[in-house]
């Protein structure tokens, strides 16, 4: 694992971790990580699951803390600045690794941010959006785009949750994920927004579908 620095557009020096894959990569990876003020950054079991699980499928991954998190500097940014982030994070990856295609992956509040970048930024060749906040209740997330936004983004999109996820009920993210033109609803059963004990089986599900995505199955 290589450490790995870049800066937004608006100044802010984030710290990120590159994972390598053997060999010359065949894909990249940026992972974006969940709410910075609930414990949220780039070391979270899930993030290390997929990082792992796209290193060995020959991903070269970028996993970084967003602004006001640990090393990265600034602060919270409501979620909107959080963007800034995430566009700076693709074009850092793209820079290490500019011949293939990336996907974009995002928990909870990363799965907002990662969202809203991708409406904007043709980049990402794939979305993998796990546990998505339909419902943050207390917890501040900018809303959702709208269902007349998502009709723009044709690339594929996976949204990956917990059938007892709170934040993400299953009824409504197949409802959300309808109004999308290639989107792909996978519910883990017997697990919660968390998933935990099954970081690398959801590891496994996000593989598949990148490499499925980007033409590398």
């Amino acid at each position: 694992m290589d450490p790995m620095w870049f800066v937004t557009d608006d100044g802010v020096h984030l710290e990120g971790e590159l994972r390598e894959p053997d060999g010359e990569p065949l894909a990249a990876a940026v992972l974006c990580h969940p709410h910075p003020r609930h414990g949220g950054s780039k070391d979270h079991p899930i993030l290390w699951a997929i990082r792992n699980e796209l290193a060995h499928r020959g991903y070269a991954v970028l996993g970084f803390n967003f602004r006001g998190v640990m090393g990265s500097g600034g602060g919270y940014g409501g979620g909107r600045r959080e963007v800034r982030d995430v566009r700076a994070a693709i074009d850092r990856i793209r820079e290490h690794a500019p011949a293939v295609p990336t996907v974009l992956v995002g928990w909870s509040f990363g799965a907002n941010v990662g969202l809203r970048e991708a409406l904007d930024d043709d980049r990402p060749g794939a979305l993998a959006l796990i546990g998505f906040p339909l419902r943050p209740g207390d917890v501040q997330v900018p809303p959702a785009p709208a269902t007349t936004e998502l009709g723009t983004l044709v690339r594929p999109v996976l949204f990956l949750a917990g059938d007892g996820d709170a934040f993400c009920p299953p009824d409504e993210l197949r409802g959300y994920a309808a109004g999308l033109p290639n989107a792909t609803v996978h519910i883990l059963e017997g697990t919660d927004h968390y998933l935990w004990r099954r970081e690398r089986e959801a590891a496994a599900i996000v593989g598949r579908f990148a490499d499925a995505a980007l033409g590398l199955a």
